[in-house]
């Protein structure tokens, strides 16, 4: 929460505490150590700022109903020199306080001070938060659930910082393993098809059939020739993936640069494999007797892990069956380590190695099966699992004109993340994204995208900016000057709208806080969207450019605080702040 929330917050509470021991003194109440209570701002606040349910908590150690204690706290607080007016009590000992003028304009104060810092926090306390998301296999275009995930895991990342934490940004590249071995097959046979005709293989169903894969065979054909078609085909096909891997990979990152995403770290499988990781994370369950050899291979022990797990949770056996648990494979019968066995060491190497305090992975829907099985190998690691968390993303439906939409008119394939930045501003794309929490299915409305209206959230954001800047550019040449105000000018901002507006405002660093425990940064769009909203109905019902200087100067203040606070948003979120609509 911001200075200002928080100050009045504890000081509030500091309130309470000396009107019950002032109670307990005069014998009002009997002699009680008095129990935490708490302090709350309503979400209907027309019969209060803010609440307390300290009578109903004191009820048990008072022995006393709560509305008598309600009542006796009432009586003896003493609010002269703090940010409240008033207490009232209602109902069964319901405690209601009212703001005084001076917590408006201290808020605002404190917003105009803090400028592009306003809504930062040490609520993190520095902690080191590691955010990956997107990671989509560099052997074809990245699809509409990269899309979502790329704007929701850096805005994520983005809220995160804002509350604290030391966030690093990381995609993690599949560059070994399974489909690195089908990428070489595919890349193969399509380069013989170039040159042998109707004499080469045919591609395997399981293959990748894009037409990326020809292009990429192409493009090696044009630089090496045929000569490769006489070479054998381990060696063809490791010419072919080392070509065509780092094409791809950069090709990815021109992707997430367009997008506005910078990665901090783009992290290479392979470097597992290489360093050892991989084996010794093999070893290290191998020893704790969680691996067993059949059928050529060697599997991990997960029913027997996940089964402890749940036991300690208090499921019952019968509920343990009905999972239908199973095994997994580490080592295949030809030698090579599974993708779950480099997944399991890419973890303790995020969590041992590199020593975050926390990893944050952003997985579509249906990897929702995956979570209990890596927390429970992060257990069998000596590791605490909560030091892991999973945001399960549901998938998009693009719809234009009312009806879904698959295919790209210009390609006639499946739109990728490519298209969809071709077609839409990224402003709206990154903002739309984050619209709705993750584990919500959402159709992104094409149209709306595009359309400059108030309809459209970014844009309806975006001109609440640029309305505010109009204001100041018209006043100046009507020859006001914007000056900084004093407390008793800001205290005379007393209309509706305009305490409201305050009341939105000074929730900001709160929202910021609430957004990073919950991993939802949709919470700030929408609180931007509000904002917006509160904005214009300030601006329609209170006339900046008023005779009286003093409320001119303290209108233009308040404009001035929305204006960083919708700036510091939309900055947050890497969206353009246009001054100008």
């Amino acid at each position: 929460m911001s200075k200002i929330v928080k100050n009045a917050t504890e000081s509030l509470y500091g309130l309470i505490v000396n009107a019950l021991e002032k109670s307990i003194k005069s014998g009002a109440l009997p002699q009680s150590e008095i129990p935490r209570f708490n302090i709350e701002v309503p979400a209907n606040r027309n019969n209060g700022d803010y609440s307390s349910n300290a009578a109903f908590v004191c009820a048990k150690a008072f022995h006393r109903a709560p509305m008598q204690i309600a009542q006796e706290i009432a009586k003896n607080i003493e609010l002269f020199g703090s940010y409240f007016t008033k207490c009232e009590t209602a109902g069964a000992g319901f405690l209601n306080f009212f703001l005084s003028q001076d917590f408006y304009a201290d808020v605002l104060i404190d917003i105009y001070t803090l400028g592009k810092n306003y809504g930062r926090s040490d609520f993190g306390k520095g902690k080191r938060y590691n955010v990956e998301f997107v990671s989509a296999n560099p052997t074809g275009p990245m699809h509409m659930g990269n899309a979502r995930g790329g704007a929701l895991g850096d805005c994520l990342a983005a809220v995160l910082d804002f509350a604290g934490y030391k966030t690093e940004r990381e995609f993690y590249v599949n560059d070994a393993g399974n489909q690195i071995e089908k990428f070489a097959l595919s890349l193969d046979i399509r380069y013989q098809q170039l040159i042998l005709g109707e004499n080469a293989p045919s591609l395997p169903e399981d293959s990748y059939h894009g037409s990326d894969i020809t292009e990429r065979a192409a493009q090696f054909r044009e630089k090496f020739g045929d000569g490769y078609i006489d070479k054998p085909t381990d060696e063809r096909r490791k010419a072919l993936v080392e070509f065509a891997l780092p094409l791809n990979i950069q090709k990815m990152h021109e992707n997430m640069e367009k997008y506005r995403i910078n990665y901090d770290t783009w992290f290479l499988e392979s470097t597992l494999h290489n360093s050892g990781d991989v084996q010794d994370c093999i070893d290290y369950l191998t020893k704790k007797g969680l691996t067993y050899e059949k059928d050529g291979a060697l599997w991990y022990k997960n029913i027997q892990v996940q089964t402890e797990m749940l036991k300690e949770q208090g499921k019952t056996q019968e509920e343990i069956d009905s999972l239908e648990l199973k095994d997994d494979v580490l080592i295949r019968k030809n030698g090579n380590p599974t993708y779950f066995a480099a997944d399991i060491a890419y973890h303790r190497n995020k969590l041992v190695t590199r020593g975050f305090d926390k990893a944050i992975d952003v997985w579509g829907a249906d990897h929702h099966g995956h979570v209990a099985r890596m927390k429970g190998v992060l257990r069998a690691l000596d590791l605490d699992e909560s030091r892991l968390d999973v945001i399960l993303m549901q998938l998009v439906n693009l719809v234009k004109d009312g009806q879904p939409v698959k295919m790209s008119k210009r390609t006639g394939k499946a739109i990728t993340l490519t298209d969809l930045l071709d077609e839409i501003p990224v402003d709206a794309v990154r903002f739309l994204f984050n619209m709705r929490e993750p584990g919500s299915a959402m159709d992104f409305d094409l149209d709306l995208a595009v359309e400059q209206s108030a309809k459209n959230p970014v844009y309806y954001c975006q001109y609440a900016n640029a309305r505010i800047h109009s204001i100041i550019k018209k006043l100046e040449a009507d020859g006001v000057k914007f000056r900084e105000c004093g407390k008793s000018e800001l205290t005379l901002l007393k209309e509706t709208e305009e305490i409201e507006l305050i009341k939105h405002l000074a929730a900001f660093t709160g929202e910021i806080q609430n957004a990073a425990q919950n991993y939802d940064p949709a919470k700030i769009t929408r609180y931007c969207v509000d904002l917006a909203t509160l904005f214009h109905k300030f601006y329609n019902a209170c006339r900046v450019a008023v005779e009286d200087e003093s409320l001119m100067q303290a209108r233009l203040y308040l404009c001035k605080c929305v204006m960083t606070t919708i700036t510091n948003v939309l900055t947050m979120f890497n969206i353009s702040v246009p001054e100008s609509m």
